[in-house]
């Protein structure tokens, strides 16, 4: 976007401006944005930063263990997470401790259908300033906030991007969304956050976590991507902002979109009553870890040599628990994959010979 150009013709012409331009520079330096943040009150995750500076080597202090970083003297345990000082450069990286594996998960924006992969190596990038913070347990979701003023806020929940790395499409190749009820105290952050950067229609990224929400990135400008009821009510706050101010004359009262409250009554033959649409439960039984399945159809006659073998034609199932029993079959099935190895570079030679 080029935001210089838009910063002169804004001085030369003097328009109505929806957002205030010069705060987008400040947008673009997380450094700025987690400092207006935290003079805000807003809640963020605890973060250093590490400049690497030659102007400023007392920002400069890193020390790095196998399972923690010291930035200028906070310690971060992993898993943590590193992310460039610039707002551009999405490459944010996710580090694991070495109990779970070690690595790292390196997130960028979304390519196709993946935004982020899995990396074995665990060393935090020598070259360049991050922002160091703790990493906030969310049960693998991101909600993504859009404010059109001080009064109003969308939301959506969307699978967290450093879950595996696969984005989850629809039919029409859009990312799916959720959507997602604000808090008393979600709301007020996000008329904090609309007011703090002077951005009427702003969006801002959200963390829940541990029983509070926190933010995590403010992106300015953003619409959301798939929702009309946002768009009719963007419309009307808008053109009510704009009318308000080129043409004070009309008096034009505010007035904020509100969803109508759909209240299920229904005819009875003891008069109108409210209906109970559903019940929504998700139950689990308390003390059974869900069993990992994989279900599949084999066909090779070492299979059936072991179901035959094991006593399985006479009663047309087979149950294979003991050790020896399950090592056969991982047996027979490390054998069929070394077969089909094979086979694979024969076919590569003979393609290669001809």
């Amino acid at each position: 976007f080029p935001l210089d150009k838009a910063v002169a013709y804004s001085k030369l012409r003097n328009p109505f401006l929806i957002n205030d331009l010069a705060m987008q520079y400040y947008i673009q330096d997380r450094r700025e944005v987690y400092r207006i943040l935290q003079e805000e009150g807003i809640d963020l995750p605890r973060y250093a930063v590490l400049n690497r500076d030659p102007a400023r080597p007392e920002e400069c202090n890193l020390i790095e263990g196998e399972d923690q970083v010291e930035v200028n003297g906070a310690v971060f345990p992993k898993p943590f997470v590193e992310k460039p000082v610039s707002a551009e450069d999405h490459n944010v990286y996710i580090y694991y401790p070495s109990s779970a594996g070690g690595g790292s998960q390196r997130l960028f924006r979304k390519i196709g259908s993946r935004s982020s992969v899995y990396s074995p190596e665990s060393s935090v990038r020598k070259t360049g300033s991050y922002i160091y913070e703790e990493f906030m347990p969310t049960d693998g979701t991101d909600v993504k906030v859009y404010t059109v003023g001080p009064d109003y806020a969308h939301a959506e929940a969307r699978k967290s991007p450093a879950l595996d790395g696969k984005v989850e499409r629809d039919s029409e190749g859009k990312e799916i969304r959720y959507p997602v009820m604000l808090t008393a105290m979600e709301k007020l952050v996000a008329r904090k956050v609309c007011v703090a950067f002077k951005q009427t229609v702003c969006g801002f990224d959200l963390l829940r976590a541990n029983g509070h929400s926190f933010v995590c990135d403010v992106n300015g400008f953003s619409f959301v991507k798939n929702s009309m009821k946002y768009y009719d009510d963007c419309a009307k706050i808008l053109g009510n902002t704009i009318m308000r101010e080129l043409a004070p004359q009309f008096q034009i009262p505010w007035s904020i979109p509100t969803e109508a409250e759909d209240i299920p009554i229904v005819p009875t033959t003891s008069g109108t009553m409210m209906e109970l649409r559903c019940v929504i439960a998700i139950i689990r039984h308390g003390d059974r870890t869900p069993k990992q399945k994989m279900k599949m159809e084999v066909k090779h006659p070492r299979f059936f040599a072991l179901f035959e073998k094991h006593g399985g034609y006479k009663t047309g199932k087979l149950k294979l628990k003991r050790p020896e029993q399950l090592q056969e079959v991982l047996d027979i099935t490390r054998l069929l994959l070394a077969e089909l190895e094979k086979e694979q570079v024969v076919r590569s030679r003979r393609r290669l010979e001809n």
